[in-house]
């Protein structure tokens, strides 16, 4: 019994520390296990230890089959606080099975390795999972791939996981919960323990590391619905603006009656839009605020008629506001995704409700609200792209806490909102420092989709002289192009037609520059 006991010490060991080093630990390894009989031992762990769990899923309802796992995760002592990417992956050593949904999360907990390892297991088969085919299909698969600082090696577990190093679907999402900067022992510790130069990114890059991504066995995607995956890599989408309200800035009053409106929406797919971003409050600077019911007697009667028009088949729609009430009437109503000017600043039940929906959100950033974001103290900047990106970060740091995942999360910089000329410049040509800043902090959000919306915006009147919202079009392809070549993969306008042959050329011209790199 000494010996297992001892055995099992030294495996629990933290990185880079031999059994002298960790003395220091000694509070913990002291909890970790106590004798209950001369051949029994409990495992006790009392300290809260940062985790990291790998998801797979095959069989029946992939994306539902990851949503109860977090769920019942959550309720099994596991809080997760970050997740990674979506991947949809080709099926490895057995191969004839359908294609997988894999990610990670980190989370923390006070279980103990093999009571985490316990938990998991109960719920893979609470979930259906049985013993099938080694590596063959199931509804869910639940491994842990780091437990705090500890290397373990006992009859039952292994960590880090034996296989990471060769799995692509599982380093991917795995690297997405890190950062480019070490931000904690705990993830020094995970660096130490990978099996190449000690360095994670060592191992992920022998492995083809971001050149994996895109290609047929590996895509990262984010979940539309259930059976909707966007793999927004492929080429740039464009969203067509409705305006449903009588004072925006460019075209206010003009969309306002169901007629006007599903002809403009049918005009916009004509044109090539791919999604229809309906809003009923504007939120041009200074605007007064509507109610929820009053945006809502707006917005719904005009979704229901667009969802219904035979030219949307294949197209989504988006809610562009940010009562909480009105996202949620919308989604039921069968908007896709939700357009959040606030990142949930204005709305606090607004996060917690866009978790329950399940659905894509789009967080903007922006100081203060519409009537004061151009107020003096919310246009002051040092670096005004590294802030956007760690103001932004902020924000998705509280939603992913909240339930919201990475996965589901488009960004938006927010031109034109608690921006000047010059910070509405900076950001077109700044969207690669956005995603450095961000990679700093979390890969995952580095990866995430980025949304721009320079279309008609003040700051190209003032460049241009054009005091005349409608006469900001071409203005307005110039900026959408600098945003698409660099790195755009979301444009918001107005003038579909002319926007949607700008992205089609710098989609081209940005197939061109990788095919030859």
């Amino acid at each position: 019994m000494v010996c297992f006991l001892m055995n099992v010490f030294k495996q629990l060991l933290p990185a880079k520390h031999d059994i002298g080093g960790a003395f220091k630990y000694g509070a913990a390894f002291s909890s970790c296990f106590r004798r209950l009989s001369s051949d029994t031992v409990m495992e006790v762990h009392s300290q809260e230890q940062e985790v990291v769990i790998a998801l797979g899923s095959n069989v029946g309802d992939r994306l539902n089959n990851f949503n109860e796992a977090l769920d019942l995760m959550k309720k099994s002592g596991i809080h997760i606080t970050r997740h990674g990417c979506l991947y949809e992956t080709a099926p490895a050593y057995v191969t004839d099975q359908p294609q997988f949904l894999n990610s990670a999360v980190r989370a923390v907990t006070t279980l103990g390795p093999h009571e985490l390892l316990h938990q998991l297991k109960t719920i893979e088969k609470d979930m259906g999972r049985t013993n099938g085919i080694r590596y063959g299909p199931r509804p869910i698969d639940l491994d842990i791939l780091f437990y705090g600082k500890f290397r373990i090696n006992s009859d039952t577990l292994v960590v880090p996981h034996e296989r990471i190093w060769e799995r692509p679907f599982v380093m991917a999402p795995l690297m997405d919960l890190i950062g480019s900067t070490v931000d904690s022992d705990v993830v020094a510790s995970w660096h130490s323990l990978s099996i190449h130069s000690g360095s994670l990114c060592e191992s992920w890059n022998k492995l083809g590391g971001e050149s994996l991504i895109g290609k047929e066995g590996l895509k990262r995607v984010l979940p539309i619905r259930n059976d909707l995956l966007w793999d927004w890599s492929e080429r740039t989408f464009v969203m067509g603006v409705l305006n449903l309200t009588p004072d925006s800035f460019s075209d206010g009053g003009k969309f306002q009656s169901v007629e006007a409106a599903i002809s403009q929406v049918r005009l916009m797919i004509s044109e090539g839009a791919d999604i229809i971003d309906l809003g009923a409050q504007s939120t041009r600077p200074r605007a007064d605020r509507i109610s929820p019911r009053e945006e809502l007697e707006r917005a719904i009667p005009i979704l229901e008629a667009v969802l219904e028009m035979p030219e949307m088949e294949g197209k989504l729609v988006s809610i562009d506001t940010f009562y909480s009430e009105v996202a949620s009437e919308a989604v039921r109503k069968g908007a896709h995704i939700v357009n959040d000017v606030s990142a949930g600043k204005l709305d606090d039940n607004m996060i917690p409700v866009v978790a329950d929906l399940k659905v894509p959100y789009v967080a903007m950033h922006m100081r203060g609200d519409p009537s004061t974001m151009q107020n003096r103290e919310n246009l002051q900047y040092d670096d005004v792209c590294k802030q956007i990106a760690s103001e932004l970060f902020t924000r998705v740091k509280d939603a992913e806490l909240s339930g919201l995942p990475a996965w589901r999360i488009i960004l938006d910089p927010g031109i034109g909102f608690s921006k000047n000329i010059e910070h509405n410049v900076d950001i077109l040509g700044g969207l690669p420092a956005i995603r450095e800043e961000l990679a700093r902090k979390t890969l995952a959000l580095s990866h995430a989709p980025l949304l721009i919306g320079p279309s008609r915006k003040r700051f190209l009147g003032d460049i241009c002289a054009r005091p005349i919202a409608m006469e900001r079009d071409a203005a307005t392809v110039a900026a959408v192009t600098a945003g698409v070549l660099g790195g755009a993969n979301i444009v918001r306008v107005h003038n579909v037609r002319d926007n949607s042959d700008a992205v089609k050329l710098c989609d081209v011209m940005l197939k061109r520059r990788s095919s030859t790199a």
